[in-house]
């Protein structure tokens, strides 16, 4: 049986999938493992790729959703981005990284979309593009 976080985070992605499609983004995948990562929701709108990062968090939590999405984990999500692009022979796509923090009162979600979430160049040396900074 799953713990009841993980059960909650599941339900945090559903969410934040039906969130994104009512916005007109098309979701293409879920939870892709590549490498040591992980991508939430793998997305395409207006011809750019979207790897929206999702935090959901119940009540009682002490930490917001946008804790955890330290410096650390935005290099691994890039990483894995790069490792999807390329199996996918996209490399050479526009894409961005979003994140949607999902907060759980217990009856109700409330999202919050932010595109362009975080900027990766200082992390990962720069890059020749501001959509594809590795």
């Amino acid at each position: 049986m799953s713990a009841r976080h993980l059960d909650l985070g599941r339900l945090g992605e559903d969410e934040a999938a039906n969130f994104l499609r009512s916005k007109g983004y098309t979701v293409l995948d879920r939870n892709v493992r590549l490498g040591k990562g992980e991508l939430d929701i793998i997305c395409k709108r207006r011809g750019m790729y979207v790897f929206v990062e999702v935090k959901t968090r119940g009540p009682g939590s002490l930490a917001s959703p946008q804790d955890g999405l330290s410096a650390s984990k935005c290099k691994t999500l890039a990483r894995t981005a790069g490792l999807w692009l390329s199996e996918k022979d996209k490399w050479q796509a526009p894409c961005r990284f979003d994140f949607v923090s999902v907060l759980y009162d217990g009856e109700s979600f409330t999202l919050e979309h932010v595109e362009n979430a975080f900027d990766l160049s200082p992390a990962m040396g720069g890059g020749n593009t501001a959509w594809q900074p590795w």
